[in-house]
């Protein structure tokens, strides 16, 4: 029988992707979002690929009652967490949002699953825990770094609270996936991301840049200290992202784990600054981005990119797409129509 996976804010980005790579993995993928983030379309394109429609429920993590209800309808082997608002610049702008709903959602999961016989989560951790690291790459075990954003802070609180959860309850088998920059869509064109409103990311202004939804991509902050003054971030496909996801389950769900909590850097151990990331694109798309210099915008980290040492080694995991691949499939995904 396959087993039964809650996947909440599996309409968003990173969630649907990984709706898809765990049914191809032989898994039930159950979906909980609240859509404010992400949009019902994504149900219907993730039944083009897998060819049904996962189970979905128009619910609120925050809700313990009605999430308790989802509980109660299902079996539910594991969890896989990725609810959370997550962008960075809104969060400095609107910092008590971001801690009410990015915490609450976790807290609440959390003591819902300990009604249940559900004692497995995967958590959508982040590389901005590291803020400026002193050292690149950064492996999990470098220290890290004063918090540049509430978004970031409020993902260190979320995993020390996975951290003092799992030393209280040691039933509780949980690992927090830090990753890196994903970008790209899936090869099929049908999902990808689509996100509400002005992008705060790199890749989709680009694309929507150039196909003229948007005006002059700005690049924001030219006197950084690295080789063209411009950040430096460690991208990594979105379909990559969720292989991950799925090969950190099986590892829980066949008591592979060596404690009952870990946490592991998922990127591809190469760092990309935002010119060099321009004129990929120009060079594998055959096409001119029309981009300005301005300042830096607060909130942001000079550079990032991962030391993926341990997951290679003991999660088998690899990164398989480079930089021109991901930049050529997110141009297919900005012209596919479906976003």
């Amino acid at each position: 029988m396959m087993k039964n996976i809650l996947v909440t804010g599996g309409l968003g980005y990173i969630g649907s992707h990984t709706v898809v790579a765990l049914h191809e993995a032989g898994f039930n993928p159950i979906i909980v979002d609240n859509c404010s983030n992400s949009s019902p379309l994504f149900l219907d394109r993730i039944a083009k690929i897998i060819g049904r429609a996962p189970l979905f429920y128009p619910v609120d993590v925050c809700d313990k009652k009605s999430l308790n209800e989802v509980f109660n309808s299902h079996e539910i082997q594991g969890v896989i967490h990725f609810a959370a608002f997550k962008s960075v610049g809104d969060s400095v702008k609107e910092p008590l949002k971001y801690y009410r709903n990015n915490i609450n959602s976790l807290l609440t999961l959390l003591e819902v699953m300990n009604r249940h016989p559900t004692s497995t989560i995967i958590f959508s951790s982040s590389c901005s825990l590291y803020g400026d690291a002193k050292e690149q790459p950064v492996k999990e075990t470098t220290p890290l770094e004063k918090s540049q954003s509430p978004y970031a802070h409020t993902k260190l609180v979320c995993e020390e609270i996975l951290t003092a959860t799992c030393f209280s309850e040691p039933q509780l088998n949980a690992i927090s996936l830090r990753y890196f920059n994903p970008i790209g869509a899936h090869q099929s064109t049908i999902i990808g991301e689509a996100p509400i409103g002005v992008p705060s990311n790199l890749i989709p202004f680009l694309t929507q840049s150039v196909a003229g939804i948007r005006g002059p991509l700005t690049v924001h902050g030219s006197d950084y200290d690295t080789p063209d003054g411009t950040c430096i971030r460690d991208y990594i496909h979105v379909v990559d992202l969720a292989a991950a996801h799925v090969i950190a389950l099986k590892r829980l769900l066949a008591k592979e784990n060596e404690t009952n909590y870990e946490l592991f850097n998922i990127g591809t151990g190469k760092g990309y600054s935002v010119l060099e990331c321009i004129k990929t694109f120009e060079e594998v798309n055959g096409i001119k981005v029309n981009y300005t210099m301005g300042p830096r915008r607060e909130g942001d980290v000079v550079k990032v990119w991962a030391d993926t040492t341990k997951a290679n080694e003991l999660l088998g995991w690899q990164a398989t797409f480079d930089l021109k691949e991901m930049l050529r499939i997110a141009w297919q995904w900005q012209l596919s129509g479906n976003l």
